[in-house]
């Protein structure tokens, strides 16, 4: 039977950290632990029992959303922490992703994919990414009619993209029987991609944001480090939570992820316990747009290229 603790941080996590609604109707959770970045098995070769760890670790500190890939590499381990988890499939909200290439059915790497993970179905299936030797709006929009096969088949409950630009949805969206649910990008104060959520706005598409704390962790020593020191001590909680609020408190699911349990165990508490303010959103907004930064998928922009 559930304690008047358990029940008042439930009613306090609903209240600070409501699902995001997605276009299909169904709903996702808004915070996120991701199985990119420290989790990515790159060179590493054989089962990374570590992965799972971190992963149950993760389930027990209450994130019932995970988000994997393909092109991670721990597609294995992500299904045995499922497993080791002891919560039932139907309490977790699993993401994987579709390495996008030339060659190659998409059904073919999303049944691998499933045996990988051990589940018969996932809630969310997305392109990785547009950036493919080769790729024409024609093939963007071949593999979008692949996903959208594999979510009429049951086995993908929503299908979305990731790292896309306006520039890669709008021939999507031209040919598309479903609309994607989600655009996963990277997204923090040093890039927020000038009209690309308000375009995803504009067609009902979410936004996912990884790597939300890179002011932090990636870019320490910009503008932003005085205004997450001000509001951490404002509100008594760590410089990461304000960064994750700041996306939070915008509709936007954050993805974040640590292999620290202390950190694993404060998270969903810590977000749980305060709100930026308009004003506090805005200050940060303004603020992170003086300086640019992008971490990933490098190659494929123009140094100043804040799109």
């Amino acid at each position: 039977m559930a304690t008047a603790a358990t029940t008042a941080d439930a009613a306090r996590q609903a209240k600070y950290l409501p699902n995001v609604k997605l276009n299909d109707g169904t709903e996702i959770p808004i915070v996120s632990y991701g199985l990119g970045t420290a989790n990515y098995k790159g060179s590493r070769t054989g089962f990374v029992q570590k992965i799972v760890d971190d992963t149950v670790a993760a389930v027990k500190a209450g994130f019932t959303h995970l988000d994997g890939a393909e092109v991670y590499g721990n597609e294995e381990e992500l299904g045995a922490a499922i497993k080791a988890s002891g919560v039932p499939r139907e309490q977790l909200y699993i993401v994987t992703k579709y390495h996008a290439k030339p060659a190659g059915t998409v059904e073919e790497s999303f049944a691998l994919s499933l045996k990988k993970l051990g589940v018969d179905r996932v809630d969310l299936y997305l392109i990785h990414s547009p950036f493919w030797e080769g790729v024409t709006d024609e093939q963007i929009q071949k593999r979008w009619a692949e996903l959208e096969a594999i979510q009429a088949s049951g086995r993908a409950t929503s299908i979305g993209v990731s790292n896309f630009l306006q520039k890669h949805l709008e021939p999507l969206l031209k040919t598309a029987k479903v609309k994607p649910a989600i655009n996963q990008i990277e997204f923090h104060p040093y890039l927020q991609h000038g009209d690309l959520v308000p375009f995803h706005r504009k067609h009902g598409i979410a936004t996912s944001a990884y790597s939300p704390l890179t002011p932090l962790v990636r870019a320490k020593g910009g503008p932003l480090d005085p205004v997450y020191a001000k509001l951490a001590k404002k509100y008594g909680v760590t410089e990461g939570d304000v960064g994750l609020r700041w996306v939070i408190d915008q509709g936007i699911v954050a993805i974040t992820t640590s292999s620290n349990a202390e950190r694993l165990q404060n998270y969903l508490p810590h977000l749980s316990s305060f709100q930026l303010t308009p004003a506090e959103v805005d200050e940060i907004s303004k603020t992170g747009a003086t300086h640019h930064y992008r971490a990933f998928w490098t190659a494929n922009f123009d140094k100043d290229d804040r799109s």
